[in-house]
């Protein structure tokens, strides 16, 4: 590219707002003869209500040719661990259904405390790999901006039950801090962030590799007293007692996580992988990316995603649905959304009549600009298949029964489309060529850079 003339560069200086221009813009309101009635609705009732379209309510109806029953909702509270509660969501369904257990839950609590210590040894490794640059490196910074938070991915939900297995709800249940994880967090980024500093300043300093391991476990050992003051103790063994929706009574004494996890749930969780939607530039489809730094078990399961376009996704979803299987989904549920309803429509707000203003984007674009990227974590259990194409998708949320229809949302194929990011699918159900494109990539995925949108953690709640 050639360079431009100091000259050149001078014209595309920036020049201020002047009076003369606030009066051409003034002027400019009377060739937008609706901009009065516009500004009354928006300005007594807010932007999203004076442009909602009700018209979305009737076209969302809750009604699906492919359906999943899959019971009540689950409720993460005021904790950003809806990308954990719907993977276990998608476990727990079919060991419902065998076990003939009606409500049954998985302990959400557990993954979640050793989430956070997988995480803290994680954020510790790293800063001990970074130690050598400056704490104002863009890299250093982010890792010390959040050490470690609620939000996460699938492929981390995985590492964790690989290692440490899962408990049924009872034997592990919420804590105040679980439902409402705002204090843990804080103290926690505040004991690992003191901590980082002087991991990095004992590498700096010379210590021998081995101190600064042994410093790293007095640490760790000081996280592991936080957590279970704060969500309690994990167990290593206990009774599995349950009576199933005949009213028998079963009894599994002393098994442990690992060992339930195999024996009631026995999903095997290398045969389901990540697949993105990202129709950036930088990521062509059907290759292999990881995200640098995104991750909590070392030495364990690392997040992969293999990109597909949304067609190729949705087809695989829809198989998936029609084997009776449910999928984990990545979205920007913040946009164009009607919490309360249950709804996710790109036709259920329409600035674009209300301001007279073109607010639309590619899907490339919101993702290279910051305008979106996944921020939660649900399940699809179900879609609308007329004339061979989707029109609309059930979603189980994890918000508790009260939002929507009994805790389901409903979500257009349009918004699909634009704001749903990542799906989770059964190997199985991939093609040959994909199957080898996703084999291949794995072993040398492209890796993108700690703040790329496909790095971002499902946290809402």
């Amino acid at each position: 590219m050639k360079a431009l003339t100091d000259k050149e560069v001078n014209s595309f200086m920036s020049k201020q707002i002047t009076n003369e221009d606030i009066k051409n813009f003034k002027k400019d309101l009377a060739n937008h003869p609706a901009a009065k009635v516009a500004g009354r609705a928006a300005q007594e009732n807010g932007i999203f209500k004076a442009s909602q379209n009700l018209q979305s309510k009737i076209d969302l109806d809750p009604t699906f040719s492919i359906e999943i029953n899959t019971g009540k909702p689950s409720d993460q509270k005021q904790s950003g661990r809806c990308w954990m509660f719907s993977a276990l969501n998608t476990m727990r369904h079919p060991m419902q259904k065998k076990l003939k257990i009606k409500d049954f839950e998985l302990s959400q609590n557990y993954t979640n405390f050793w989430d956070k210590f997988e995480k803290s040894n994680w954020f510790f490794e790293n800063v001990i790999a970074t130690a050598d640059k400056p704490l104002g490196k863009r890299k250093v910074a982010f890792l010390f901006a959040t050490p470690q938070q609620d939000g996460g991915q699938w492929d981390m939900l995985c590492g964790i039950i690989e290692k440490y297995g899962i408990v049924p709800k009872s034997v592990y249940p919420e804590t105040a801090n679980s439902n409402n994880s705002s204090a843990l967090n804080d103290t926690l980024n505040t004991l690992l962030r003191k901590d980082g500093l002087k991991l990095r300043k004992m590498v700096n300093s010379g210590k021998s590799k081995d101190k600064v391991e042994a410093r790293k476990n007095e640490m760790l050992n000081d996280v592991f007293r936080v957590l279970s003051i704060s969500l309690g103790v994990p167990p290593k063994k206990f009774d599995f007692e349950y009576k199933d929706n005949d009213g028998n009574y079963h009894r599994d004494p002393d098994i442990t996580p690992k060992e339930f996890f195999d024996k009631y749930v026995g999903m095997n969780l290398s045969d389901h992988i990540s697949t993105i939607n990202s129709p950036t530039k930088d990521k062509p489809y059907h290759k292999v990316f990881s995200v640098e730094y995104l991750g909590n078990v070392e030495g364990g399961r690392q997040v992969r995603h293999l990109n597909l376009k949304v067609d190729e996704m949705k087809k695989l979803i829809i198989k998936q649905l029609k084997a009776g299987e449910v999928v984990w989904f990545g979205s920007n549920v913040v946009k164009d959304s009607e919490r309360k309803a249950g709804l996710l429509d790109t036709k259920l707000y329409d600035r674009n009549e209300l301001f007279d203003v073109d607010f639309s984007m590619s899907k490339g674009d919101m993702l290279d600009s910051g305008e979106s990227m996944m921020d939660h974590a649900m399940v699809i259990t179900g879609v609308n298949i007329v004339d061979g194409k989707p029109t609309k998708w059930k979603i189980e949320n994890s918000w508790g029964v009260k939002p929507g229809f009994k805790g389901y949302f409903v979500m257009s194929d349009k918004w699909f489309d634009n704001f749903v990011y990542q799906a989770v699918i059964n190997k199985k159900f991939l093609p040959d060529n994909l199957k080898k494109d996703y084999d291949e990539g794995v072993k040398n995925p492209i890796q993108l850079l700690p703040w790329d949108p496909m790095g971002a953690l499902a946290f809402k709640y």
